[in-house]
């Protein structure tokens, strides 16, 4: 049975990475050889270092990997790791979750779906062209694109789309943090890179919302 909490749905918000697919291997390798054509640094970026910071802002993420470069240094480098980033994937996308694109048509049919994600300016774009969701997906803002805390910037999607009833879907602890910046619910994905223990909504799989949201 659907949960009160989520009647009168106007808009489904989602987050991307541990959310609806995994990028961190090619990005790993990727920000690897950024890093070692851009500094002096003798670092591998690993996958497993992405998935513990995927959901940070980009500011945060850069001064966890590159603690010993200067500020602006680290914001250079970061630059670098995203542009290479961008580049890359469009031939070497993530991996998509099982069930996105048929969850996504299914609920693009009940309600307006949306992205929110603290990335850099055209990640959402190279994933919605991969998973071949431009049908699906209405609308999304970033980090790249706010330079603000994620919570602020679902609320800045929020205003843009005259959205007052949402829920967000995500998978770390930042995610549900932001949900409480933005005073709205927050449904765990489960299965993605975080742990969110007190998460009142959580769903196995991505195709669990059609039942949660609709049934």
């Amino acid at each position: 049975m659907k949960q009160e909490q989520f009647t009168n749905l106007d808009g489904i918000i989602f987050d991307v990475d541990g959310t609806l697919w995994d990028s961190t291997e090619p990005i790993a390798k990727v920000w690897t050889r950024a890093v070692h054509e851009n500094t002096d640094l003798d670092i591998q970026v690993a996958p497993e270092d992405l998935r513990k910071l995927f959901g940070k802002t980009m500011t945060e993420i850069a001064r966890a990997l590159f603690p010993s470069l200067p500020a602006e240094k680290q914001e250079q480098v970061m630059a670098a790791c995203y542009a290479y980033e961008n580049d890359y994937l469009e031939s070497h996308p993530g991996v998509l979750y099982e069930g996105v694109v048929e969850t996504f048509t299914t609920l693009s049919h009940k309600n307006n779906l949306y992205i929110v994600s603290n990335c850099q300016c055209g990640y959402i774009e190279l994933f919605v062209k991969a998973a071949g969701l431009e049908h699906c997906v209405k609308d999304h803002l970033c980090f790249g694109e706010t330079n603000v805390s994620k919570g602020r910037t679902i609320r800045l999607l929020m205003e843009r789309n005259h959205l007052e009833h949402v829920v967000y879907v995500g998978d770390t602890k930042g995610d549900a943090d932001a949900c409480k910046e933005a005073q709205i619910p927050f449904i765990f994905a489960g299965y993605g890179f975080g742990d969110v223990p007190d998460a009142p909504y959580q769903i196995k799989k991505i195709s669990d919302l059609c039942k949660m949201l609709f049934s």
